[in-house]
């Protein structure tokens, strides 16, 4: 079987591509750049841009299936580069399957896409959860479109599935935990409301073996076709045990100082103004949007992902926690 996996050099992407390769299968990548740990892992290599329709058209010959993982990320930045990459880079991987005759698609999306401003989600399932309205971030906006697109895409001859992995970390994250330990080591990271809010988080091994499992029962007509799926490691626990775990594991500095919320919202406010008129580089230390992320519970039921496509955490987060300190030495 042969497989294309978009954005193979990233986090998530990579881990993706492993457990492809371990199976046996014929594997590319179609990303930016070169990534030399995907030439030791035997992973064909294909440069290109997403927005780019006849790169991703040619990518997509003679594939079996695509996993598209590759997106634009982030709390920050011009709205127009997000959709770039996040909508109209997904549409055109979606004309690609039809153009070369691909049955299969997983798509890697967000639980942002479900963000309400000051709305608790605890426990809830897919169903209950709608979309959001308005968004404060481009990244979720976009990735909200491009979600109903893929998801309105799949019939009988394209099966479309959508996952929401919450928070993904783990040894090699690029992301998540170089930001925080930068912050800790600085002296500049602060909880807000004391960090009580419950959240959901997801070890990378088991972010991704949930892409497998939903690849294994998709196609045309499936129970899983056209459906999204919430997906972590199912242990929501308070956000400052989770933070301060992943800075144990990095050997930094534990945080217990903290801000009032709406300390934190006025902050943000103001940091996006200063960026946009200014402008500074870079994101801002803190957005509206990341100051309802950090202060809102935020933990989802991911039981139809075990009953739809067997998707079960094989890693808890203590040993997630152990596995990374043992990384990080």
């Amino acid at each position: 079987m042969k497989i294309l996996v978009t954005g193979g050099g990233g986090f998530l992407g990579g881990a993706i591509c492993r457990l492809l390769i371990a199976r046996g299968y014929g594997v590319s990548s179609f990303s930016r750049q070169a990534h030399p740990a995907l030439d030791a892992l035997g992973v064909d290599q294909i440069q290109g841009d997403l927005a780019d329709a006849a790169a991703v058209r040619a990518a997509c010959a003679d594939r079996d299936a695509v996993f598209h993982s590759a997106a634009k990320a982030g709390a920050w930045g011009a709205y127009a580069d997000y959709h770039r990459a996040n909508v109209v880079g997904t549409q055109i991987v979606l004309d690609a399957c039809r153009a070369q005759g691909i049955a299969r698609l997983v798509y890697t999306s967000t639980p942002s896409v479900t963000h309400r401003a000051g709305h608790a989600v605890e426990g809830s399932n897919e169903i209950d959860t709608p979309y959001g309205d308005p968004f404060r971030a481009a990244y979720p906006a976009t990735k909200a479109i491009a979600e109903r697109a893929v998801l309105k895409a799949n019939d009988a001859t394209l099966a479309t599935v959508a996952l929401r992995p919450r928070l993904i970390w783990g040894p090699g994250d690029p992301h998540l935990l170089p930001g925080l330990v930068a912050r800790a080591r600085a002296g500049r990271l602060r909880l807000i409301d004391g960090g009580a809010n419950r959240i959901d988080t997801t070890f990378i091994d088991n972010a991704a073996q949930a892409h497998i499992d939903a690849f294994d029962q998709l196609w045309p007509g499936s129970v899983c076709s056209g459906k999204a799926y919430f997906i972590s490691n199912g242990e929501p626990r308070p956000l400052r045990e989770i933070v301060n775990a992943l800075l144990c594991a990095a050997d930094a500095p534990q945080v217990s100082a903290s801000i009032p919320y709406r300390l934190a919202y006025g902050i943000g406010a103001v940091c996006e103004q200063a960026w946009r008129i200014l402008p500074l580089r870079g994101e801002p230390p803190l957005t509206r949007f990341l100051a309802e992320q950090l202060a809102t519970p935020h933990w989802y039921d991911i039981s139809a992902a075990e009953r739809d496509f067997g998707y079960r955490p094989h890693v808890s987060l203590d040993d997630g926690f152990a596995r990374l300190a043992a990384a990080c030495r």
